[in-house]
C-alpha cells in the first residue's frame, strides 16, 4: 500500500474537491494514460487495485507509471462514540484528484492492449475517467 513515510501533521482538514488540475494534466512519461473527468478522492487501496489490474493484464510487458500519491490522511471516529473528545484517528490515506489529472500512464505496448488494460484499471477507480494517447506531432 502507498502512504507517506512521514508527515508534518498527523491529521488534515478535508478541504474542497472543486476546480481543475493545473498540473499533471498532460502525458509526460508514457504513450497512453487515464485522465480523471471529475473531482474526488482516490484511496491508497483503490490505487493499488488499479495497479494490480494493469500489471496482470500486460504480463511484464511495457511500463506502468502511477501519477497520483495518497498523501492526505482521512480520520474517523469509532462507532457509538459521543460527541466531542477531539478529532478521530487516521483511518486511511487518499489522493485529492481534480478533473483533468492524469492518474496512470503506460508505454511499450500496442494501443489495443493498453486500451483494454486501462479500461480494467478505470473500473477500480471511483471517478469517471477517459483513455488518452500522446498526440502525434
Amino acid at each position: 500500500m502507498l502512504f507517506p513515510k512521514r508527515v508534518k501533521f498527523r491529521k488534515a482538514q478535508r478541504g474542497r474537491r472543486t476546480g481543475i488540475a493545473l498540473r499533471g494534466s498532460t502525458l509526460n512519461f508514457g504513450a497512453f494514460g487515464v485522465k480523471a473527468l471529475e473531482n474526488g478522492w482516490v484511496t491508497n487501496i483503490q490505487i493499488e487495485a488499479a495497479r494490480v489490474a494493469l500489471a496482470r493484464h500486460v504480463h511484464l510487458g511495457g511500463k506502468v507509471l502511477i501519477r497520483v500519491f495518497p498523501d492526505k490522511p482521512v480520520t474517523k471516529k469509532p462507532a457509538e462514540t459521543r460527541m466531542g473528545k477531539g478529532k478521530g484517528e487516521p483511518l486511511h490515506w487518499v489522493s485529492v484528484v481534480r478533473r483533468g489529472k492524469i492518474l496512470f500512464e503506460m508505454e511499450g505496448i500496442p494501443e489495443p492492449l493498453a486500451r483494454e488494460a486501462l479500461r480494467l484499471c478505470a473500473h477500480k477507480l471511483p471517478l469517471r475517467t477517459k483513455f488518452i494517447t500522446r498526440t502525434k506531432g
